[in-house]
């Protein structure tokens, strides 16, 4: 089996993640589980996700004393691949400076760089553009070893006509299979 953990983030492009984690499902031999940030569920709260979900509640409300079992290492032993979908400038920002202050970046900061992280960014065009977002996207391929989802064009949540969107779910997916492909190969 293979284990597949997405990544929400504060972006509408959340509500993208129940059919992501429909696709992925129907492959045979993968299991799929998604971690929310607090601005990702948001999007997604009143939506029936056919997997095990979790938020920052889950990390900060299981551990009691030493010993005990530690929700984002858990997470990051079970996961053969992880993929971030969508991924805000925001929490781009936080993984390519080292911060984990929720359940995803805690995550991620623990994370062994030798297994994949798909990264599909969703943001506005101004964000996109930004010389912050280049510098972030550089930590994160080069130091990181992530892979980048280009984001599309086309009209966004804020109304403006742009680079920015998130790709389609069916090329997240699409993309994912064939990296894990290639990985069995190798």
């Amino acid at each position: 089996m293979t284990n597949i953990l997405i990544g929400a983030t504060g972006s509408v492009a959340t509500i993208k993640v129940p059919l992501i984690v429909n696709l992925l499902k129907q492959y045979p031999h993968v299991n799929v589980k998604v971690v929310f940030t607090e601005a990702a569920y948001f999007f997604v709260k009143d939506v029936e996700i056919d997997c095990e979900v979790y938020t920052d509640k889950d990390e900060w409300g299981s551990w009691k004393k030493i010993s005990d079992p530690i929700l984002h290492i858990q997470l990051r032993d079970w996961a053969d691949i992880m993929v971030i979908a969508p991924l805000d400038a925001n929490t781009m920002g936080k993984i390519a400076n080292g911060l984990c202050d929720n359940l995803l970046t805690c995550i991620l900061r623990a994370w062994n760089v030798m297994k994949p992280v798909i990264a599909c960014p969703a943001m506005n065009t101004s964000m996109w553009t930004h010389p912050f977002t280049a510098r972030h996207l550089d930590v994160l391929t080069t130091v990181l070893k992530f892979q980048i989802v280009q984001p599309i064009s086309k009209k966004l949540a804020c109304g403006d006509t742009g680079i920015g969107a998130m790709a389609e779910a069916s090329f997240i997916v699409e993309y994912t299979i064939d990296l894990l492909k290639k990985q069995a190969v190798q």
